[in-house]
This record gives C-alpha cells, structure tokens and sequence, in this order.
C-alpha cells in the first residue's frame, strides 16, 4: 500500500488513470463547482466532526491534541468503516484525499493518510507535528512527478 496523497481542492489539475479521488472535508469547498473536482466519492463521514474541527479552528499549536482526537473518532463507526474501506481502496489504486484547507500539513487529510498507512490501531500516539514535514507531495497536484 502506499501513502494516500493529499492535495488541495483548490487548482487541481490532471488526473492519472489509476487515481481514486475522495473528497475527506466534511463541508464542500467554497467557489468550486462539483464536476471540477472530478471525484470519485465524497465521505464528509471520514472528517472530523464538526466540534473537533469548530474546536481546531486550524490552530498550529493545537494540532497535536486535534490528531489524538481524530484517531479517537476514526475508531469507532462510522469513521472505522470508512477507514477500512480507504485502506481497501489504496490497496488496489492510487488515493488521492483531496481537501480545502490552506494548511495541509496541519489537516485532517494528513491525519487521515496517516493512519490509512499504519494500518494499526487509530487510537496509538501520532508521530510528532513536525515530522508532517517529511511529505514533498502534499501540495503537489496529481499527475506530477509519481
């Protein structure tokens, strides 16, 4: 399997064959017409809820105790299904989580590939905020350099 890679609603361009592209914001991204995505699926259910991301509010310094609190969400349903289901889906394409945050680094998509990978128990200590950096892709569209 390999890591889900996590870009921006926001000019998205190409898509590779063999991509699945999955919407994992719990709100549509503002100004963005649904067929310019070119999605495969959108499943707001795999978001944080709304609490945990009123509560992030994309705060940095609050990242670290916001990726504990969605690994705690995604072990119980409907976000464990939905992760299983993820994990299935990279074992056989190439996942591409698409977000609109402005902030990869520090989102729930980065959170979500995460934890798609470890393939471990959702609720296990994330590594530490910094080490999110070691991602080049993160900002890069598909179709390029993979």
């Amino acid at each position: 399997m390999t890591r889900p890679l996590v870009v921006r609603a926001y000019g998205l361009s190409g898509r590779h064959p063999e991509e699945h592209r999955v919407l994992v914001d719990r709100l549509w991204p503002r100004g963005i017409a649904s067929e310019s995505l070119d999605l495969d699926e959108w499943l707001k259910e795999v978001a944080p809820s709304t609490p945990l991301r009123k509560w992030y509010g994309h705060d940095p310094d609050r990242f670290e105790e916001f990726s504990r609190r969605y690994r705690e969400e995604l072990a119980s349903p409907p976000g464990s299904e939905l992760l299983e289901y993820l994990r299935e889906v990279s074992a056989h394409r190439r996942l591409v989580l698409i977000t609109a945050t402005k902030d990869v680094e520090h989102s729930g998509a980065i959170v979500l590939a995460d934890v798609i990978v470890a393939g471990v128990s959702v609720t296990t200590t994330p590594p530490q905020a910094p080490q999110r950096h070691h991602h080049p892709r993160a900002h890069q569209p598909p179709g390029r350099g993979w």
